[in-house]
């Protein structure tokens, strides 16, 4: 069983520190002795990040998910319905449905698995508040559509920017996009701060509003001004995460590398699609999704990723099953209302393959040989 475990190729590996380096932030850590409440080096990562990200304001979060419920709070969303995608990690409807707020399935491209921005027109009504599109895999989606359908009908814009960590449109910061845009920093993620998350504000006082709700909603030591929450990022995964923050762009070229072998080798096989870089997007290469095709393949996706765990290939079927899916919302009015066709054909034919910064060229062999028939 050792040997077996050691033979796995993951779909992921984490980014981690240099520990030497680490270990001498944890010693000026204890000799602070502040080790969380907008510490020293919690104030130093969310400058590092708003200057490598290229945004204005940024407030840190302990995990991904915080960011997505408080964007909503700092918008002041407490009623009416969210035009969502149903093709994303459940965080996305679970921060919705967390406000009292209600999801809109609709349905998404068929090639980058974003929203459809005519698909979310359709959808809007006298009860819409809000849009939450996913940057799906780290691909942009069609912002220039959505923020003027935004416009056209009075909607704030949330983007679930998981995926989308240093992902730039002509230069520009994807993450500048909509009202508002949240990250995720957990290990799975190009940059990682073990846990963690981020929400992008467009002004300072959006951000002071976000660091209120983050913090139980004080203002000073002794005034509580509105239901917050605890979601404040500690000192250690801070520290953390500014030592990863000098090491993502090798790990993004390394990614990068490991894509293009993919693509070299899947370009000519029957019934297997991949998603090209873009022109004038600077990519991050989170995820590498494969569509299989089964008439074309002659195997299903579900056969294909069982082979793989035969041969101790770790892909993943990601996104699925469907958010509507799920026994917590399959009753509910929006899965029932949601007609989605696109997102349950990239749902049942998508795999994830693994790709990080230490893949190794023959564990990425094994992975093509898995799947080159």
């Amino acid at each position: 069983m050792a040997d077996e475990k050691e033979n796995l190729v993951t779909v992921t590996s984490p980014l981690l520190p240099d520990l030497g380096q680490f270990s001498e932030l944890l010693e000026d850590i204890w000799q602070r002795k502040m080790l969380t409440n907008n510490g020293h080096y919690h104030r130093q990562l969310e400058t590092a990040l708003a200057d490598y990200l290229k945004v204005p304001y940024l407030s840190l979060f302990t995990n991904g998910t915080l960011p997505l419920m408080t964007a909503l709070q700092t918008l002041g969303l407490r009623r009416g319905e969210v035009i969502t995608t149903p093709f994303s990690f459940v965080a996305t409807t679970h921060s919705i449905i967390w406000n009292g707020l209600t999801p809109v399935f609709v349905d998404v491209d068929p090639v980058s698995g974003n929203i459809d921005p005519a698909a979310a027109e359709a959808a809007v009504t006298t009860a819409t508040v809000a849009i939450m599109p996913v940057h799906v895999y780290g691909t942009p989606c069609d912002t220039a559509a959505l923020e003027t359908l935004a416009a056209k009908h009075g909607l704030k814009i949330i983007y679930d920017a998981a995926h989308a960590f240093g992902v730039e449109v002509n230069g520009r910061s994807v993450l500048e996009s909509g009202d508002m845009s949240t990250l995720s920093f957990h290990a799975t993620k190009v940059y990682n701060t073990v846990e963690g998350g981020a929400l992008i504000c467009r002004s300072a006082g959006m951000k002071q509003r976000t660091d209120c709700l983050r913090n139980f909603g004080f203002i000073g030591e002794a005034s509580v001004e509105e239901v917050g929450l605890n979601s404040k990022m500690d000192e250690i995964r801070a520290a953390y995460g500014l030592l990863n923050l000098k090491r993502v762009d090798a790990a993004i070229a390394a990614r990068r590398a490991v894509a293009d072998a993919y693509r070299a080798a899947l370009k000519d096989v029957p019934g297997i699609r991949f998603l090209e870089d873009i022109p004038g997007v600077r990519h991050n290469y989170s995820y590498f999704p494969v569509f299989v095709d089964e008439k074309e393949y002659g195997m299903s996706r579900d056969g294909l990723f069982e082979k793989m765990q035969r041969h101790h290939v770790l892909a993943r079927r990601y996104f699925y099953p469907l958010i509507p899916d799920f026994r917590c919302y399959r009753d509910t009015p929006a899965a029932k209302a949601a007609h989605v066709p696109v997102a349950r054909r990239l749902a049942d034919s998508v795999l994830c393959l693994p790709i990080y910064h230490d893949l190794k060229e023959e564990d990425i062999a094994r992975v093509v040989a898995c799947v080159v028939r």
